[in-house]
Protein backbone atom coordinates (compact mmCIF):
# COMPACT_ATOMS: atom_id res chain seq x y z
CA UNK A 1 0.00 0.00 0.00
CA UNK A 2 1.60 3.40 -0.63
CA UNK A 3 2.44 5.66 2.04
CA UNK A 4 0.46 8.48 1.52
CA UNK A 5 -2.73 6.16 1.55
CA UNK A 6 -1.55 4.66 4.95
CA UNK A 7 -1.74 8.50 6.43
CA UNK A 8 -5.06 9.39 4.66
CA UNK A 9 -6.26 6.12 6.43
CA UNK A 10 -5.16 7.81 9.62
CA UNK A 11 -6.30 11.10 8.85
CA UNK A 12 -9.72 10.23 8.34
CA UNK A 13 -10.58 9.57 11.85
CA UNK A 14 -12.74 11.79 13.67
CA UNK A 15 -9.96 12.63 16.35
CA UNK A 16 -7.29 13.31 13.65
CA UNK A 17 -10.05 15.88 11.83
CA UNK A 18 -11.49 17.22 14.99
CA UNK A 19 -7.62 18.09 16.20
CA UNK A 20 -6.85 19.73 12.42
CA UNK A 21 -10.18 21.83 12.52
CA UNK A 22 -9.28 23.16 16.38
CA UNK A 23 -5.21 24.20 14.71
CA UNK A 24 -6.92 26.08 12.09
CA UNK A 25 -9.48 27.78 13.84
CA UNK A 26 -6.83 29.03 16.53
CA UNK A 27 -4.41 29.66 13.34
CA UNK A 28 -7.09 32.09 12.04
CA UNK A 29 -7.76 33.81 15.54
CA UNK A 30 -4.37 34.49 15.87
CA UNK A 31 -4.19 36.51 12.62
CA UNK A 32 -7.55 37.77 12.91
CA UNK A 33 -6.47 40.47 15.63
CA UNK A 34 -3.01 41.69 13.50
CA UNK A 35 -5.00 42.08 10.25
CA UNK A 36 -7.79 43.95 12.01
CA UNK A 37 -5.07 46.47 13.46
CA UNK A 38 -3.72 46.91 10.37
CA UNK A 39 -6.81 47.78 8.68
CA UNK A 40 -7.97 50.12 11.96
CA UNK A 41 -4.68 51.82 11.36
CA UNK A 42 -5.34 52.43 7.23
CA UNK A 43 -8.83 53.84 8.00
CA UNK A 44 -8.20 56.29 10.79
CA UNK A 45 -5.11 57.81 9.23
CA UNK A 46 -4.99 60.53 7.13
CA UNK A 47 -5.55 58.98 3.47
CA UNK A 48 -2.29 59.24 1.53
CA UNK A 49 -0.45 57.56 -1.17
CA UNK A 50 2.00 56.56 1.65
CA UNK A 51 -1.04 55.15 4.13
CA UNK A 52 -1.86 53.37 1.00
CA UNK A 53 1.29 51.98 0.20
CA UNK A 54 1.86 50.92 4.08
CA UNK A 55 -1.27 48.98 4.23
CA UNK A 56 -1.09 47.04 0.86
CA UNK A 57 2.23 46.04 2.08
CA UNK A 58 1.80 44.89 5.29
CA UNK A 59 -1.74 43.25 3.95
CA UNK A 60 0.69 40.88 1.87
CA UNK A 61 3.23 40.38 4.85
CA UNK A 62 0.15 39.20 7.07
CA UNK A 63 -1.26 36.95 4.36
CA UNK A 64 1.54 35.27 3.48
CA UNK A 65 2.96 34.72 6.95
CA UNK A 66 -0.82 33.20 7.78
CA UNK A 67 -0.55 31.05 4.41
CA UNK A 68 3.12 29.88 6.07
CA UNK A 69 2.18 28.93 9.75
CA UNK A 70 -0.98 27.58 7.81
CA UNK A 71 1.16 24.89 6.10
CA UNK A 72 3.52 24.47 8.79
CA UNK A 73 0.40 23.20 10.78
CA UNK A 74 -0.81 20.76 8.41
CA UNK A 75 1.97 19.44 6.91
CA UNK A 76 3.08 18.50 10.77
CA UNK A 77 -0.70 16.74 11.19
CA UNK A 78 -0.13 14.62 8.26
CA UNK A 79 2.02 11.92 10.63
CA UNK A 80 0.27 11.26 13.71
CA UNK A 81 1.71 11.86 17.48
CA UNK A 82 1.56 8.16 18.53
CA UNK A 83 3.93 6.17 16.59
CA UNK A 84 2.30 3.23 17.16
CA UNK A 85 -0.58 4.54 14.70
CA UNK A 86 2.07 4.76 12.09
CA UNK A 87 3.32 2.13 9.85
CA UNK A 88 6.09 0.11 11.25
CA UNK A 89 8.06 -0.46 7.62
CA UNK A 90 8.23 0.89 4.88
CA UNK A 91 9.68 -0.40 1.13
CA UNK A 92 11.82 2.50 -0.98
CA UNK A 93 12.54 0.92 -3.91
CA UNK A 94 13.66 -2.47 -2.79
CA UNK A 95 15.44 -1.61 0.21
CA UNK A 96 13.34 -1.73 3.32
CA UNK A 97 13.18 0.79 6.60
CA UNK A 98 11.66 0.09 10.02
CA UNK A 99 10.12 3.32 11.80
CA UNK A 100 12.08 5.33 14.92
CA UNK A 101 9.73 5.97 17.87
CA UNK A 102 10.74 9.81 17.70
CA UNK A 103 9.93 12.63 15.35
CA UNK A 104 13.41 14.80 13.85
CA UNK A 105 13.00 18.20 13.14
CA UNK A 106 13.42 20.03 9.70
CA UNK A 107 13.88 22.83 10.56
CA UNK A 108 14.70 24.12 6.61
CA UNK A 109 11.74 23.57 4.40
CA UNK A 110 11.11 26.11 1.90
CA UNK A 111 7.63 26.49 0.93
CA UNK A 112 5.96 29.19 -1.79
CA UNK A 113 5.21 31.07 1.86
CA UNK A 114 8.37 31.08 3.35
CA UNK A 115 10.45 28.69 5.58
CA UNK A 116 8.88 26.35 8.10
CA UNK A 117 10.13 23.52 10.82
CA UNK A 118 8.88 20.23 9.83
CA UNK A 119 8.58 17.34 12.33
CA UNK A 120 8.60 14.00 10.92
CA UNK A 121 9.41 10.16 11.46
CA UNK A 122 12.70 8.99 10.31
CA UNK A 123 12.63 5.15 9.17
CA UNK A 124 16.08 3.24 8.94
CA UNK A 125 17.35 0.73 7.01
CA UNK A 126 16.57 -2.69 8.13
CA UNK A 127 20.40 -3.93 8.04
CA UNK A 128 22.21 -2.15 11.38
CA UNK A 129 25.23 -2.85 10.36
CA UNK A 130 25.18 -1.49 6.83
CA UNK A 131 25.38 2.08 6.90
CA UNK A 132 22.59 3.59 5.20
CA UNK A 133 20.84 6.98 5.89
CA UNK A 134 17.49 6.96 7.23
CA UNK A 135 15.10 8.11 4.79
CA UNK A 136 11.77 10.57 5.87
CA UNK A 137 8.58 9.35 3.74
CA UNK A 138 6.74 11.96 4.36
CA UNK A 139 9.11 14.27 2.91
CA UNK A 140 9.55 11.67 0.03
CA UNK A 141 5.63 11.91 -0.52
CA UNK A 142 5.47 15.63 -0.73
CA UNK A 143 7.89 15.66 -3.57
CA UNK A 144 10.60 17.65 -1.58
CA UNK A 145 13.56 18.79 -4.01
CA UNK A 146 16.51 19.66 -1.87
CA UNK A 147 13.83 20.66 1.06
CA UNK A 148 11.98 22.67 -1.44
CA UNK A 149 7.87 21.77 -1.74
CA UNK A 150 6.81 21.12 -5.77
CA UNK A 151 5.43 24.41 -6.02
CA UNK A 152 8.24 26.34 -5.10
CA UNK A 153 10.48 24.28 -7.02
CA UNK A 154 8.46 25.16 -10.10
CA UNK A 155 8.61 28.99 -9.18
CA UNK A 156 12.71 28.47 -8.91
CA UNK A 157 12.21 27.01 -12.14
CA UNK A 158 10.49 29.66 -14.46
CA UNK A 159 12.29 32.53 -12.55
CA UNK A 160 15.68 30.77 -13.31
CA UNK A 161 13.92 30.43 -17.57
CA UNK A 162 12.93 33.77 -18.04
CA UNK A 163 14.67 35.93 -19.69
CA UNK A 164 17.04 38.28 -17.93
CA UNK A 165 17.68 36.37 -14.95
CA UNK A 166 20.87 35.68 -12.60
CA UNK A 167 21.57 33.78 -10.70
CA UNK A 168 21.45 36.82 -7.30
CA UNK A 169 18.14 37.94 -9.04
CA UNK A 170 16.74 34.59 -8.71
CA UNK A 171 18.05 35.03 -5.03
CA UNK A 172 16.52 38.14 -3.84
CA UNK A 173 13.34 37.62 -6.04
CA UNK A 174 12.32 34.33 -3.51
CA UNK A 175 13.80 36.56 -0.83
CA UNK A 176 11.73 39.22 -1.33
CA UNK A 177 8.30 37.15 -2.96
CA UNK A 178 8.43 34.26 -0.84
CA UNK A 179 10.38 35.05 2.60
CA UNK A 180 13.04 32.31 1.11
CA UNK A 181 16.67 32.91 1.83
CA UNK A 182 18.83 30.10 -0.24
CA UNK A 183 22.61 29.97 -1.12
CA UNK A 184 23.76 30.12 -4.25
CA UNK A 185 24.75 26.56 -3.96
CA UNK A 186 21.16 25.14 -3.34
CA UNK A 187 19.40 27.20 -5.95
CA UNK A 188 21.83 25.19 -8.74
CA UNK A 189 21.06 22.17 -7.35
CA UNK A 190 17.72 22.78 -7.14
CA UNK A 191 17.62 23.72 -10.62
CA UNK A 192 19.91 21.31 -12.08
CA UNK A 193 17.59 18.70 -10.65
CA UNK A 194 14.73 20.08 -12.47
CA UNK A 195 16.34 20.40 -15.58
CA UNK A 196 17.10 16.82 -15.62
CA UNK A 197 13.99 15.81 -14.67
CA UNK A 198 11.98 17.73 -16.95
CA UNK A 199 14.52 16.81 -19.72
CA UNK A 200 13.13 13.21 -20.23
CA UNK A 201 9.54 14.36 -20.56
CA UNK A 202 10.56 17.56 -23.22
CA UNK A 203 10.05 15.30 -26.52
CA UNK A 204 6.61 14.00 -25.45
CA UNK A 205 5.53 17.58 -24.38
CA UNK A 206 6.63 18.84 -27.69
CA UNK A 207 5.19 16.41 -29.67
CA UNK A 208 1.75 16.79 -27.79
CA UNK A 209 2.13 21.05 -28.71
CA UNK A 210 3.12 20.39 -32.18
CA UNK A 211 -0.03 17.94 -32.87
CA UNK A 212 -2.27 20.19 -31.12
CA UNK A 213 -1.17 22.82 -33.61
CA UNK A 214 -1.19 20.55 -36.68
CA UNK A 215 -4.64 19.97 -35.67
CA UNK A 216 -6.01 23.59 -35.39
CA UNK A 217 -3.98 24.49 -38.80
CA UNK A 218 -6.00 21.72 -40.41
CA UNK A 219 -8.83 23.14 -39.34
CA UNK A 220 -8.08 26.69 -40.46
CA UNK A 221 -9.26 28.72 -43.33
CA UNK A 222 -6.97 28.73 -46.55
CA UNK A 223 -6.59 27.62 -49.83
CA UNK A 224 -3.09 26.00 -48.82
CA UNK A 225 -2.03 23.27 -47.36
CA UNK A 226 -0.43 23.55 -43.67
CA UNK A 227 3.32 23.46 -42.80
CA UNK A 228 5.61 22.03 -40.96
CA UNK A 229 8.65 24.16 -40.86
CA UNK A 230 11.89 23.28 -39.34
CA UNK A 231 14.98 25.10 -38.82
CA UNK A 232 18.46 25.37 -36.92
CA UNK A 233 21.07 27.36 -36.48
CA UNK A 234 24.08 28.39 -34.49
CA UNK A 235 25.00 31.11 -31.98
CA UNK A 236 28.33 31.62 -30.47
CA UNK A 237 28.13 31.36 -26.62
CA UNK A 238 32.17 31.51 -25.87
CA UNK A 239 35.18 32.83 -27.53
CA UNK A 240 38.17 31.70 -27.15
CA UNK A 241 40.59 34.43 -28.47
CA UNK A 242 43.08 34.19 -31.60
CA UNK A 243 41.88 30.41 -31.22
CA UNK A 244 38.24 29.70 -32.27
CA UNK A 245 34.76 29.69 -31.21
CA UNK A 246 32.01 27.45 -29.56
CA UNK A 247 28.39 27.34 -30.93
CA UNK A 248 25.29 26.47 -28.85
CA UNK A 249 23.00 25.09 -31.67
CA UNK A 250 19.27 26.04 -31.73
CA UNK A 251 16.26 24.53 -33.36
CA UNK A 252 12.91 25.07 -34.39
CA UNK A 253 9.77 23.34 -35.44
CA UNK A 254 6.54 25.56 -36.31
CA UNK A 255 3.37 25.43 -37.40
CA UNK A 256 1.91 27.33 -40.06
CA UNK A 257 -2.32 27.36 -41.17
CA UNK A 258 -3.56 27.37 -44.58
CA UNK A 259 -3.24 31.09 -45.09
CA UNK A 260 0.40 31.04 -44.16
CA UNK A 261 -0.01 32.36 -40.29
CA UNK A 262 2.26 31.02 -37.60
CA UNK A 263 0.49 29.17 -35.14
CA UNK A 264 3.59 28.43 -32.56
CA UNK A 265 6.99 27.12 -32.29
CA UNK A 266 8.53 24.52 -30.35
CA UNK A 267 12.09 24.99 -29.27
CA UNK A 268 15.53 22.48 -29.02
CA UNK A 269 18.87 24.11 -28.10
CA UNK A 270 22.07 22.87 -26.72
CA UNK A 271 25.66 23.97 -25.75
CA UNK A 272 28.18 24.11 -27.68
CA UNK A 273 29.39 20.28 -28.87
CA UNK A 274 31.15 19.34 -31.54
CA UNK A 275 29.51 18.59 -34.97
CA UNK A 276 26.35 18.87 -33.30
CA UNK A 277 25.11 15.62 -33.00
CA UNK A 278 22.91 15.54 -30.31
CA UNK A 279 20.97 18.14 -32.14
CA UNK A 280 20.81 16.20 -35.54
CA UNK A 281 19.53 13.28 -33.13
CA UNK A 282 17.01 15.19 -31.12
CA UNK A 283 15.35 17.31 -34.05
CA UNK A 284 15.50 14.50 -36.36
CA UNK A 285 13.74 11.78 -33.53
CA UNK A 286 10.89 14.52 -32.79
CA UNK A 287 10.27 15.23 -36.35
CA UNK A 288 9.86 11.58 -36.97
CA UNK A 289 7.43 11.15 -33.70
CA UNK A 290 5.37 13.82 -35.20
CA UNK A 291 4.81 12.56 -38.27
CA UNK A 292 4.38 8.88 -36.85
CA UNK A 293 1.16 9.99 -34.82
CA UNK A 294 -0.21 12.16 -37.25
CA UNK A 295 -3.22 10.82 -38.75
CA UNK A 296 -4.20 13.63 -41.26
CA UNK A 297 -3.50 14.20 -44.25
CA UNK A 298 0.61 14.93 -44.68
CA UNK A 299 0.96 18.80 -44.52
CA UNK A 300 4.31 20.58 -46.54
CA UNK A 301 7.40 19.92 -45.03
CA UNK A 302 10.06 23.24 -45.30
CA UNK A 303 13.32 23.66 -43.66
CA UNK A 304 14.48 26.92 -43.87
CA UNK A 305 17.71 27.94 -42.94
CA UNK A 306 20.73 30.12 -44.09
CA UNK A 307 23.63 28.33 -46.21
CA UNK A 308 25.67 26.91 -43.06
CA UNK A 309 27.94 23.88 -43.30
CA UNK A 310 25.76 22.18 -40.13
CA UNK A 311 22.69 23.26 -41.50
CA UNK A 312 23.30 22.01 -45.29
CA UNK A 313 25.21 18.67 -43.63
CA UNK A 314 21.21 18.03 -41.82
CA UNK A 315 19.46 19.11 -44.72
CA UNK A 316 21.69 16.10 -47.54
CA UNK A 317 22.56 13.63 -44.72
CA UNK A 318 19.01 13.34 -43.06
CA UNK A 319 15.98 15.43 -44.41
CA UNK A 320 16.81 14.60 -48.07
CA UNK A 321 16.58 10.74 -46.98
CA UNK A 322 14.12 10.90 -44.70
CA UNK A 323 11.25 8.62 -45.07
CA UNK A 324 7.62 8.75 -43.33
CA UNK A 325 7.97 6.45 -40.11
CA UNK A 326 4.57 4.78 -40.58
CA UNK A 327 4.52 4.30 -44.62
CA UNK A 328 7.90 4.06 -45.11
CA UNK A 329 7.76 6.45 -48.86
CA UNK A 330 10.12 9.08 -48.97
CA UNK A 331 9.69 12.37 -47.94
CA UNK A 332 9.27 15.59 -50.36
CA UNK A 333 10.97 17.79 -48.22
CA UNK A 334 11.41 21.73 -49.91
CA UNK A 335 15.11 23.16 -48.76
CA UNK A 336 14.58 26.56 -48.58
CA UNK A 337 17.57 29.07 -48.39
CA UNK A 338 16.60 32.44 -45.44
CA UNK A 339 15.71 35.02 -48.34
CA UNK A 340 17.26 37.59 -46.03
CA UNK A 341 21.09 35.96 -46.31
CA UNK A 342 20.36 36.40 -50.13
CA UNK A 343 18.93 39.78 -49.58
CA UNK A 344 22.51 40.90 -47.51
CA UNK A 345 24.45 39.53 -51.19
CA UNK A 346 23.22 41.73 -53.24
CA UNK A 347 23.67 44.24 -51.11
CA UNK A 348 27.82 43.11 -50.64
CA UNK A 349 27.41 43.15 -54.47
CA UNK A 350 26.22 46.47 -55.01
CA UNK A 351 29.32 47.88 -52.49
CA UNK A 352 31.70 46.10 -54.10
CA UNK A 353 30.13 47.67 -57.68
CA UNK A 354 29.04 51.03 -56.61
CA UNK A 355 31.43 51.96 -53.41
CA UNK A 356 30.25 52.51 -49.82
CA UNK A 357 27.01 54.56 -49.41
CA UNK A 358 26.61 54.83 -53.25
CA UNK A 359 23.31 56.29 -53.98
CA UNK A 360 23.25 54.49 -57.36
CA UNK A 361 24.01 51.25 -55.44
CA UNK A 362 21.60 51.80 -52.71
CA UNK A 363 18.87 51.90 -55.06
CA UNK A 364 19.88 49.05 -56.99
CA UNK A 365 20.31 46.68 -53.94
CA UNK A 366 16.94 48.05 -52.97
CA UNK A 367 15.16 46.95 -56.88
CA UNK A 368 17.18 43.40 -57.08
CA UNK A 369 15.54 42.92 -53.43
CA UNK A 370 12.23 43.28 -55.05
CA UNK A 371 12.77 40.92 -57.91
CA UNK A 372 14.02 38.21 -56.05
CA UNK A 373 11.12 37.76 -54.96
CA UNK A 374 10.10 37.28 -58.49
CA UNK A 375 9.28 34.58 -61.19
CA UNK A 376 12.81 33.50 -62.23
CA UNK A 377 14.39 35.99 -59.20
CA UNK A 378 17.75 34.85 -58.85
CA UNK A 379 18.54 34.17 -62.28
CA UNK A 380 17.64 37.97 -63.28
CA UNK A 381 19.40 39.17 -60.02
CA UNK A 382 22.63 37.15 -61.13
CA UNK A 383 21.97 38.51 -64.94
CA UNK A 384 21.92 42.25 -63.90
CA UNK A 385 24.85 41.76 -61.49
CA UNK A 386 26.98 39.99 -64.19
CA UNK A 387 26.26 43.01 -66.71
CA UNK A 388 27.35 45.38 -63.93
CA UNK A 389 30.65 43.75 -63.37
CA UNK A 390 31.38 44.14 -67.29
CA UNK A 391 31.01 47.69 -67.21
CA UNK A 392 33.26 47.91 -64.00
CA UNK A 393 36.52 45.97 -65.15
CA UNK A 394 38.70 48.18 -62.79
CA UNK A 395 37.46 46.98 -59.25
CA UNK A 396 40.73 46.38 -56.57
CA UNK A 397 41.43 42.82 -55.38
CA UNK A 398 38.89 43.21 -52.28
CA UNK A 399 35.73 44.35 -54.08
CA UNK A 400 36.44 42.20 -56.37
CA UNK A 401 36.59 38.97 -54.07
CA UNK A 402 33.66 40.53 -52.40
CA UNK A 403 31.70 40.30 -55.18
CA UNK A 404 32.64 37.10 -56.27
CA UNK A 405 31.98 35.30 -52.84
CA UNK A 406 27.95 37.31 -52.64
CA UNK A 407 27.54 36.35 -56.82
CA UNK A 408 28.58 32.17 -56.38
CA UNK A 409 26.18 32.70 -53.33
CA UNK A 410 23.36 33.04 -54.87
CA UNK A 411 24.52 31.28 -58.30
CA UNK A 412 24.83 28.28 -56.55
CA UNK A 413 21.64 27.92 -54.89
CA UNK A 414 19.25 29.71 -57.37
CA UNK A 415 17.14 26.60 -56.88
CA UNK A 416 16.73 27.15 -53.55
CA UNK A 417 15.85 30.56 -54.12
CA UNK A 418 12.40 30.56 -55.80
CA UNK A 419 10.46 32.49 -53.43
CA UNK A 420 8.04 33.41 -55.43
CA UNK A 421 6.97 29.58 -56.25
CA UNK A 422 6.64 29.80 -52.07
CA UNK A 423 5.07 32.28 -51.40
CA UNK A 424 2.46 31.41 -53.39
CA UNK A 425 2.09 28.16 -51.57
CA UNK A 426 2.26 30.21 -48.54
CA UNK A 427 5.69 28.59 -47.64
CA UNK A 428 8.06 30.74 -45.00
CA UNK A 429 10.55 32.51 -47.12
CA UNK A 430 13.01 33.53 -44.29
CA UNK A 431 14.62 31.64 -41.31
CA UNK A 432 13.36 35.08 -38.89
CA UNK A 433 11.58 32.47 -36.50
CA UNK A 434 15.09 30.75 -36.11
CA UNK A 435 16.86 33.76 -35.96
CA UNK A 436 14.53 35.53 -33.19
CA UNK A 437 15.11 31.60 -31.36
CA UNK A 438 18.79 32.09 -31.00
CA UNK A 439 18.46 35.66 -29.37
CA UNK A 440 15.57 34.72 -27.12
CA UNK A 441 16.64 31.49 -26.06
CA UNK A 442 20.69 32.29 -25.95
CA UNK A 443 21.64 35.56 -25.96
CA UNK A 444 18.82 37.07 -23.58
CA UNK A 445 19.95 34.61 -20.74
CA UNK A 446 23.43 33.29 -21.51
CA UNK A 447 25.18 36.01 -22.68
CA UNK A 448 24.10 38.79 -20.11
CA UNK A 449 27.38 41.06 -19.13
CA UNK A 450 30.04 39.25 -17.43
CA UNK A 451 28.58 35.69 -17.73
CA UNK A 452 30.70 32.63 -17.85
CA UNK A 453 29.52 29.09 -18.70
CA UNK A 454 30.44 25.53 -18.40
CA UNK A 455 28.66 23.25 -20.78
CA UNK A 456 26.72 21.75 -18.49
CA UNK A 457 25.46 24.44 -16.36
CA UNK A 458 24.33 26.41 -19.28
CA UNK A 459 22.73 22.68 -20.86
CA UNK A 460 20.80 23.08 -17.49
CA UNK A 461 19.39 26.11 -18.30
CA UNK A 462 18.80 25.84 -21.86
CA UNK A 463 16.63 22.92 -21.06
CA UNK A 464 14.33 25.03 -18.97
CA UNK A 465 14.39 27.60 -21.41
CA UNK A 466 13.03 25.79 -24.40
CA UNK A 467 10.38 23.73 -22.18
CA UNK A 468 9.35 27.25 -21.20
CA UNK A 469 8.76 29.34 -24.44
CA UNK A 470 7.26 26.34 -26.28
CA UNK A 471 4.42 26.91 -24.15
CA UNK A 472 4.41 23.72 -22.34
CA UNK A 473 6.18 24.29 -18.78
CA UNK A 474 2.45 23.56 -16.89
CA UNK A 475 1.31 20.40 -18.61
CA UNK A 476 5.01 19.35 -18.31
CA UNK A 477 5.61 20.12 -14.64
CA UNK A 478 2.69 18.64 -14.04
CA UNK A 479 3.26 15.26 -15.36
CA UNK A 480 7.04 15.52 -13.67
CA UNK A 481 4.61 15.42 -10.49
CA UNK A 482 2.39 12.37 -11.57
CA UNK A 483 5.40 10.63 -12.46
CA UNK A 484 6.99 11.06 -8.74
CA UNK A 485 3.27 10.13 -7.46
CA UNK A 486 4.10 6.21 -9.73
CA UNK A 487 7.00 5.99 -7.70
CA UNK A 488 5.80 6.62 -4.03
CA UNK A 489 7.24 4.70 -0.92
CA UNK A 490 4.83 1.83 0.03
CA UNK A 491 4.03 0.32 3.43
CA UNK A 492 3.88 -3.25 4.35
CA UNK A 493 1.14 -5.10 5.56
CA UNK A 494 1.49 -7.58 7.61
CA UNK A 495 4.97 -6.73 8.65
CA UNK A 496 7.55 -8.56 6.57
CA UNK A 497 9.81 -11.74 8.55
CA UNK A 498 13.41 -10.40 8.59
CA UNK A 499 15.66 -13.68 7.89
CA UNK A 500 18.27 -13.92 10.68
CA UNK A 501 21.36 -16.32 11.00
CA UNK A 502 21.35 -18.82 13.58
CA UNK A 503 24.76 -18.80 15.78
CA UNK A 504 27.04 -21.43 14.92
Amino acid sequence: MPYATRLLLILTSASMQNEVRRQIEELCGDQREALEKIVLTFVLAEISPVTMFDFETQIATQVRELARQLVQRVLNSLEAEDPQQMPHDVQDGTAGYRRLNEKTRNAHLSTLFGTIELQRYPYRYWQRDVPEACIFPLEIALGLVHGATPALVEAVGRYMAQAGATQQSVLDRLRSQHGVCWGAQRLRDVTQELSLALEGLTQEGQVARLLELLKKAENSGGSRRPVLSVGRDGVTLREYRYRFFEHATVGTVTVYDRAGRRLGTVYLAFAPQLGQEQMTSRLTALVQEVLRRWEGPLPRLTYVTDAGDSETKYYRQVLSNMAHPRSGEKLAWIRIVDYYHAAQRIWTMAEALFGKDDPAGRAWARRMCRVLKKPSGPFRVLHSAAALRKRRKKLSKSRADEFRKAYQYIRRRTKLMQYHDYKRLNLPIGSGVTEAACKTIVTQRLKLSGMRWMKQGAQTILNLRVVFLSGIWQPLYRRLLDTHNAKNVRTYSPLPKIATRKAA
